[in-house]
């Protein structure tokens, strides 16, 4: 009698084991897109185009938008302007997102530590599958798991095929470490400021790749101790702190390759670039060029060829 029981409360056992386990927290294997709005769709198009060399593609998650694709899985997404985000508003920017190898795993991951996830997740018409959440201070984060049968967009003018970083407006470090860094075990990169002893900037890269976030903590005369979006602070330097960077080997020769082909002229959709290029406080090369709506996109060369400011680099740098 006994021996005939034994394996059904073994079965009821080991599946309340497995319902009970917790669930691994997948991989996050880079960057997959920062999503912005344009207030021009045609101005933009032609700076992702014309200027960077992105491949304009159809949204799969969003028919008003488009994708300017740099690789099989990195891209700008493009939104219009939302009616409740136009007038005074400055804001320019919808949301990040982050490659995962497993969506729903990210999402049973998140809901058992406790964080506020939908119910399911979004299965793409391309295949991919993703979802968003909103961070400690309230920004747009997604995660995506690209389709399967995801392939490089044929962006042969593209001046570079890799998103190394993004950033955004922190105001509190420590709060978005709690979601970043504690829960999703991103790792300090760098940190640094204008001046010595302060920081303004503070980099933590994927756990699974050497893409990073950049937390963006300072902005000129902006009170950025409370939460939101400052009164006083512009379009213009809200799209400094909002931003993409692309990797590039040299950024010398990529900025002698967009002027030898025109591709900083204005007349091409972008809002401005920086005058000239130069070596960043973390000493890397980059230049900036800014979209009709302000947001910033760096090159950046992978390597430093100075010794950085303020700590050193404390994982590897990303590659092509």
């Amino acid at each position: 009698m006994h021996r005939k029981l034994l394996p059904l409360s073994l079965a009821v056992f080991v599946a309340a084991t497995a319902h009970a386990a917790p669930h691994a927290r997948p991989k996050i294997t880079g960057i997959s897109h920062l999503a912005v709005y344009t207030s021009d769709a045609k101005a933009t198009e032609a700076y992702y185009v014309g200027n960077i060399g992105a491949v304009r593609i159809p949204d799969p998650e969003d028919p008003k938008g488009v994708r300017y694709a740099l690789s099989a899985t990195q891209f700008v997404e493009v939104l219009p302007l939302p009616t409740n985000v136009g007038g005074s508003s400055v804001n320019r920017l919808d949301h990040s997102a982050w490659n995962t190898d497993n969506a729903e795993g990210m999402r049973l991951y998140l809901a058992e530590k406790g964080w506020k996830t939908p119910a399911k997740v979004t299965r793409n018409s391309d295949g991919s599958k993703s979802f968003r959440v909103l961070d400690p201070e309230q920004n747009a984060v997604e995660f995506v798991q690209p389709a399967a049968s995801a392939k490089a967009p044929a962006a042969t003018k593209a001046i570079g095929h890799h998103i190394i970083h993004i950033g955004f407006m922190v105001h509190s470090r420590s709060a978005e470490d709690k979601f970043y860094a504690d829960l999703l075990g991103f790792r300090p990169y760098w940190f640094g400021g204008m001046v010595e002893n302060r920081v303004d900037w503070v980099s933590k890269q994927t756990p699974d790749s050497h893409d990073w976030l950049e937390y963006m903590l300072t902005s000129g005369q902006n009170d950025m101790s409370t939460s939101g979006i400052p009164p006083t602070m512009t379009q213009q330097a809200l799209g400094v702190l909002d931003h993409l960077s692309i990797g590039v080997a040299s950024v010398p020769e990529s900025y002698k390759k967009l002027a030898a082909e025109n591709r900083l002229a204005s007349s091409g959709g972008m809002a401005h670039t920086d005058k000239h290029t130069q070596i960043g406080r973390d000493g890397k090369y980059q230049f900036n060029l800014y979209d009709p709506d302000g947001i910033r996109l760096e090159l950046m060369e992978f390597h430093a060829t100075e010794k950085p400011c303020c700590s050193p680099f404390t994982a590897d740098d990303p590659a092509e």
